[in-house]
């Protein structure tokens, strides 16, 4: 990056700041905050008060959890209003590691509230649920305040609704690719390259993502790498030039050197999504788009008396809910072209 990266915002260059989100520090602010809290409310009687946040490792799963309370603080998607303390930045690009964790992390929202309603359910309907839930819910939420407000002088059917309606509004802004858009990127040269490409893009639809465009790095584009372009059809595919990492970058000439195709890719995500899920109210049938699979990876489910689809393939699993008029049970599936078709009887 041409300069040395912290944990904190560091300006690299004009309209270019980068920070390095390293987890063991992230830690603390969250767990001072529960600190905080369960000093008024004594749920803990003085536990929490007594871990050293610096001593604490970094556990499995920490990791994802911490950059989403990083991105939150500069993205604000907590909140439905953003105040200009917020709006010091255009885009902000989370450069992240290709892994199944990050797509989960893509589609945690829509799976959170399958999961919340059966905590509401435990919290409500267990005797145990009913005598530790009220303190933690305090707890939990006071620490986070996604409103900016607390929990005094509330009810718990209250604070449950504020909840589902976060993750509701969460679920909102992560699907909406004028606000949240992934890339692939790609060496076209390298044939796994792709293949990953391909797949990730399959994976990403099946977590809910958004893949808005591809692009693919080399110095001199071919005939060859034009090919590649075709694979991903009807998404949008630019290339990028090859820069070297063996001396820092010269972000003028980086920029110089993007084509107009590859701005205008990144300039205009909310006209690039190609729509995963169709529904023919005709014909009953629903269209899944679904690069990157073969027929033998897909797994067809159905649940709750044939409302629900449930689609399980890449190591994801996506529910699709069926419009009331075409609810009903699967009388048939095929795999088309890279798309699902389902009929419902």
């Amino acid at each position: 990056m041409g300069c040395k990266i912290g944990n904190s915002l560091t300006e690299c260059a004009a309209n270019l700041s980068t920070m390095k989100l390293e987890t063991s520090k992230m830690l603390l602010e969250p767990l001072d905050r529960l600190k905080k809290v369960d000093a008024q409310i004594n749920l803990t009687q003085g536990v929490l008060e007594a871990v050293v946040g610096e001593e604490l490792g970094v556990l499995p799963g920490m990791d994802s959890v911490c950059s989403v309370l990083a991105l939150q603080k500069l993205l604000n998607f907590f909140s439905t209003q953003r105040n200009s303390s917020q709006e010091e930045f255009d885009v902000v690009v989370y450069d992240c590691n290709n892994t199944e964790e990050i797509l989960r992390l893509i589609g945690a929202t829509e799976r959170a509230r399958s999961y919340l309603r059966y905590v509401k359910d435990l919290a409500e309907k267990t005797d145990i649920g009913r005598l530790a839930s009220p303190s933690a819910m305090r707890l939990i939420y006071d620490s986070a305040r996604p409103n900016g407000k607390t929990s005094e002088g509330r009810l718990s059917s209250e604070l449950w609704n504020d909840i589902e309606q976060l993750i509701q509004r969460i679920s909102v802004w992560f699907a909406d690719p004028s606000k949240f858009a992934c890339f692939l990127i790609m060496d076209p040269g390298r044939s796994i390259s792709v293949s990953s490409a391909l797949r990730y893009w399959g994976c990403t639809t099946q977590a809910g993502g958004n893949i808005c465009g591809a692009f693919g790095y080399t110095e001199l584009p071919s005939e060859i790498h034009k090919g590649v372009a075709e694979k991903f059809l009807p998404m949008s595919f630019s290339f990028l030039p090859f820069l070297p990492t063996d001396y820092p970058a010269d972000w003028s000439r980086a920029l110089n050197s993007l084509s107009q195709n590859a701005k205008d890719l990144l300039r205009n995500t909310s006209n690039k999504v190609y729509a995963s899920v169709s529904f023919d109210s005709v014909q009953k049938s629903v269209t899944l788009f679904m690069p990157g699979f073969d027929k033998s990876e897909i797994k067809l489910y159905q649940y709750r008396g044939g409302s629900e689809l449930l689609i399980e393939a890449g190591d994801q699993r996506r529910v699709i809910k069926l419009p009331p008029a075409m609810q009903g049970k699967v009388g048939g599936a095929k795999f088309v072209d890279r798309n699902l078709i389902v009929t419902i009887r």
